[in-house]
């Protein structure tokens, strides 16, 4: 069995779909704590043998011996998080109880960091070292804590999983992200404004040389984020990719007006933007520019091509959100 945290969420519930749809695999466990009223839709279409609350995981997992690997999606990610104590017992200490059982069961073991961790750039998106990277909040520090705690625990030859991975998640849009609310993806926050209102609001160009809705970000679809980590884990079966951790992105950064452009042109409607100030409590917080860089996810073999930004967004607006039913 594979067991999904998070799975109930959007990259989650798009793995479970990926399994299910491309691999023609159910046997896996949901593991989540659905708090939205309307997130238990994400699982509607899936096949599953089990579903968990996350604090029955530790539990349910003590003395099984049938776990082909744990992805581990579940976290707190919303980047305006301020306890950082809930920060710290999710996204930080369960992630260890869940990687140190992995270790002592010889048990693959794939996680989800962030693109949050590299901060405001000035290091670079390169996966080939984390050294002195400075995230701008509590979410991207904490998957960051953990990125080193991963790196220590392999350099101090620690127990580890035989075969791990952290994948460093860009900004990752389509369908299953609705009961994210504020932290769902412009793409979708353009598409229920536009249909509202006519407009897009997109921010102002608040940093010297960067104009109006020119803020530059790495668009990933969630189908293709899907893919990745599922090829990691079909290849630790046979022929494991190298441990490590990895972008996810398409490594070509574009423009939330591209993004939003694309969402309306997708809806086949004359595109509309209209620009606003950005609010105080992203100010100081906010990455003007991300685009990952791919050559190491390229090197251990992966080879399907990433959707462009106009074909995901397309997929996503007219199969999905434009659809009675949205969910995938």
């Amino acid at each position: 069995m594979i067991v999904i945290t998070g799975g109930a969420g959007m990259i989650g519930s798009i793995i479970a779909w990926h399994l299910n749809t491309k691999l023609n695999r159910d046997d896996i466990v949901i593991v989540d704590r659905i708090t939205h009223e309307e997130q238990w839709h994400n699982l509607a279409h899936r096949h599953y043998a089990h579903y968990l609350d996350k604090d029955q995981l530790m539990g349910w997992l003590q003395g099984r011996s049938d776990i082909e690997a744990i992805i581990h999606m579940g976290a707190i990610s919303a980047t305006t998080e301020r306890d950082f104590n809930k920060l710290v017992e999710t996204n930080i200490q369960y992630s260890q109880n869940l990687w140190s059982w992995c270790a002592d069961n010889k048990v693959p073991f794939f996680y989800a960091s962030s693109a949050a961790t590299y901060g405001d750039g000035s290091l670079g998106y390169d996966d080939a070292s984390i050294d002195n990277l400075r995230p701008l909040n509590g979410y991207g520090y904490s998957k960051h804590f953990f990125d080193q705690w991963v790196l220590r625990q392999v350099r101090n030859k620690l127990p580890t999983p035989p075969n791990w991975a952290g994948f460093k998640f860009f900004n990752v849009y389509g369908p299953n992200e609705y009961h994210k609310e504020r932290m769902a993806s412009v793409a979708f926050h353009t598409f229920n404004q536009f249909s509202h209102t006519g407009t897009m609001k997109l921010f102002k160009g608040t940093k010297a040389g960067v104009e109006d809705g020119m803020q530059m970000r790495d668009f990933v679809y969630v189908k293709d984020a899907a893919s990745v980590v599922s090829f990691f884990v079909e290849s630790a079966s046979s022929k494991p990719a190298p441990n490590g951790i990895y972008n996810i992105g398409t490594g070509k950064a574009r423009s939330f007006k591209d993004l939003a452009t694309a969402v309306m042109t997708g809806m086949a409607r004359e595109p509309h933007i209209t620009f606003i100030d950005m609010p105080q409590d992203l100010q100081g917080k906010y990455q003007y520019f991300t685009e990952a860089t791919m050559s190491k996810l390229a090197g251990v073999g992966y080879q399907l091509p990433f959707h462009s930004l106009e074909d995901g967004v397309r997929d996503y607006v007219q199969n999905y959100l434009m659809q009675e039913d949205k969910y995938c």
